[in-house]
């Protein structure tokens, strides 16, 4: 598909992410037509297109699929409907971003990356914390070597609260909906692949969490290739809001993310030193990084290059995600090459 200069992109999705995409698409990304709509619930799908101005509303996704003049779609939809609307929108010469993960099956991902392959179509994932400034900062000091040879990494990443149960449900699990994030920073921020995990987990916000057969708290221990050792903490409530951090130390240094505040102002008296607390959640924290994902999914098409976010590295936190589900289930460090087998 030739590109144009101004390129129609429809989201199909009319949830939380997706009304964010689409306000993103309509007003922050220059040279995109925001085209088209797709929910299952229909009303969802008006109201957002409505607000956004697309004009277009679909309760079908296929309907947009059909229509030659939209150049991409940004899949927003639950996961189970991921892989199938790739692999539909590729045969229809759709360029994809998809949210994260792409799928929970690697059977079902493999054949995803296959279809978009052979239509020559654009994949991006959308692993935005890659685009955080801070995050992306600290990358290129570890690539610069300015810490020397990374040794220890640390990511702690809690929820300010956790997610309504009718969606833990549906979620895969805490290790491929919350922790995936962290697996992709891991090898983001390292620049080398992950090769054991270890996972502990435990119950310790929610019962009812429980009683669906997920965790809310949990540690998990990697080892890189190039030898080097990392530890993500998770939790799915922190009450003092969103607690993302990172620390990467080397032979020669450290650097480190603190949390993001609403603004940097330090007060001191004799009850003690006080500052504003993180940013609420996700949403507020990286609202730049959403844009900054999406403004380079639609360079990677205007130019014709590769997109910063590949398929595998979509496919390679979800490898990581079993490996931590099955180190949890059996106590015992497993091998990434495991659940390739």
């Amino acid at each position: 598909m030739t590109t144009p200069d101004r390129i129609r992109i429809a989201v199909i999705g009319a949830g939380r992410i997706g009304k964010l995409h689409a306000e993103h698409l309509a007003a922050r990304i220059p040279g995109v037509q925001l085209a088209a709509i797709a929910d299952i619930n229909l009303a969802a799908a008006q109201e957002t297109a409505a607000r956004f101005n697309a004009p277009v509303a679909a309760v079908d996704y296929r309907q947009l699929l059909d229509d030659q003049t939209i150049h991409a779609v940004v899949i927003g939809s639950p996961t189970d409907t991921h892989a199938e609307i790739a692999q539909q929108a590729a045969a229809a010469g759709k360029h994809v971003f998809c949210e994260k993960p792409i799928d929970f099956d690697l059977k079902r991902i493999d054949q995803t990356l296959a279809a978009l392959e052979r239509a020559g179509v654009k994949f991006q994932v959308g692993f935005n914390r890659r685009f955080d400034p801070n995050f992306r900062k600290v990358r290129e000091m570890v690539a610069a070597g300015k810490i020397g040879a990374p040794h220890l990494l640390r990511i702690t990443s809690r929820d300010p609260a956790p997610p309504p149960l009718e969606y833990v449900k549906v979620s895969g699990g805490i290790f491929l909906d919350m922790t995936i994030h962290d697996f992709d920073m891991a090898r983001y921020l390292m620049g080398s692949e992950v090769t054991e995990i270890y996972a502990a987990g435990a119950v310790l916000v929610d019962p009812a969490i429980g009683g669906v057969g997920d965790l809310d708290t949990a540690v998990i221990t990697l080892r890189f290739a190039n030898g080097a050792i990392g530890a993500i903490d998770n939790s799915r409530r922190a009450v003092y809001g969103y607690d993302q951090r990172v620390e990467v130390f080397g032979s020669a240094g450290m650097v480190t993310v603190s949390n993001n505040t609403s603004d940097t102002h330090v007060y001191s008296n004799a009850a003690g030193i006080h500052s504003a607390l993180p940013l609420y959640f996700f949403l507020e924290r990286y609202t730049e990084s959403y844009i900054a994902e999406l403004r380079a999914f639609v360079e990677c098409l205007r130019d014709d290059t590769p997109p910063p976010v590949t398929g595998m590295d979509g496919r390679l936190p979800v490898v990581m995600g079993l490996a931590a589900q099955k180190s949890y289930r059996e106590n015992r460090p497993v091998r990434l090459d495991e659940i390739e087998a």
